[in-house]
């Protein structure tokens, strides 16, 4: 195990990165002259929503997906996007041309209720719409963690109940989880394993989570996590090609017990996890089902290009 603290978010630099072009509602700007007001609302209170898209030679990986997300997002917290889908999908093509993106690229899709009247909470504040912005970067993943793993801490703080604020938002709020990530970081983990309001096994504070008993492939029931888009589809794959695999509620115990275990988001894909609390997980190694599910994946991602 190393001692440096790695992320599933760790990429290639990438020196064109210097000189990206970002979408500012409308504009195409440098990334130097990208700027939002001090009074918009995701600056000032977290308000707002995103998602994060990958680019596959050409194909925006399930797209539709990450617009119903975000658009159903959009209606439960009452913020008018202001764009139509097929506008938001041109914007989003419009900043990849022109930064003359075609493949390995992570884009992040950010709107929020917009710049304010008056540096206060109420929505009726925001009366100028909403901000949109679209961040695309040259951004292949580090594979180097394949052979690394990810280290986990379980943390005290937990994805709550939708009555307090629903993990399914993909909100601009996320001290919870930065919170959640600053305790794992200072036990010496790369990541925090989060627990649900009822202790049960949840999602960490960036990635959801998945471990494999006797074959068989476990992640939570999904009421208290990120609806994740990743995620479904590794269940997909599974359904798809006879790997038995469960959405369910399970503990600590089984986790520590695991045969494996991995995590899933937009960027990473798939990364393993080599430890849990000083519990080493699968001998600190890749796993076969890992392996075939991580190959998949990759097939379902080819197939959608060359489709």
């Amino acid at each position: 195990m190393t001692d440096t603290h790695i992320s599933t978010h760790d990429s290639v630099s990438d020196d064109r990165n210097d000189n990206i072009i970002i979408y500012v509602d409308g504009d195409l700007l440098h990334r130097d002259d990208a700027k939002v007001s001090v009074y918009d609302s995701g600056f000032m209170l977290g308000d707002g929503i995103w998602e994060g898209l990958r680019l596959y030679e050409g194909w925006l990986s399930f797209l539709d997906e990450h617009l119903d997300r975000l658009y159903e997002a959009a209606l439960y917290i009452d913020l008018d996007v202001g764009l139509t889908r097929e506008e938001l999908t041109s914007a989003i093509w419009q900043t990849l041309k022109a930064n003359d993106m075609e493949t390995d690229v992570h884009l992040r899709v950010m709107v929020t209720r917009g710049r304010k009247k008056k540096p206060f909470q109420h929505p009726h504040l925001s009366i100028f719409g909403a901000t949109i912005v679209i961040i695309a970067e040259h951004s292949k993943p580090d594979n180097s963690i394949i052979d690394r793993g990810i280290r986990l801490h379980t943390v005290p703080h937990h994805r709550g109940l939708p009555l307090t604020q629903d993990a399914k938002l993909n909100s601009h709020s996320k001290l919870n989880c930065i919170i959640a990530l600053n305790h794992a970081i200072r036990a010496g983990a790369d990541e925090a394993l989060m627990l649900d309001p009822f202790g049960f096994v949840n999602t960490t504070n960036a990635c959801n989570f998945f471990i494999v008993r006797k074959g068989a492939v476990w992640t939570s029931n999904g009421d208290y996590c990120m609806n994740g888009i990743t995620r479904q589809k590794v269940i997909d794959v599974c359904r798809e090609n006879g790997i038995p695999v469960f959405e369910r509620n399970y503990s600590l115990v089984d986790s520590y017990g695991a045969e494996e275990a991995f995590l899933t988001g937009t960027f990473g894909a798939q990364s393993p996890v080599f430890e849990i609390d000083g519990r080493v997980i699968g001998g600190g190694k890749a796993g076969p089902i890992f392996h075939r599910i991580r190959q998949l994946y990759k097939d379902k991602i080819k197939k959608n290009i060359v489709g």
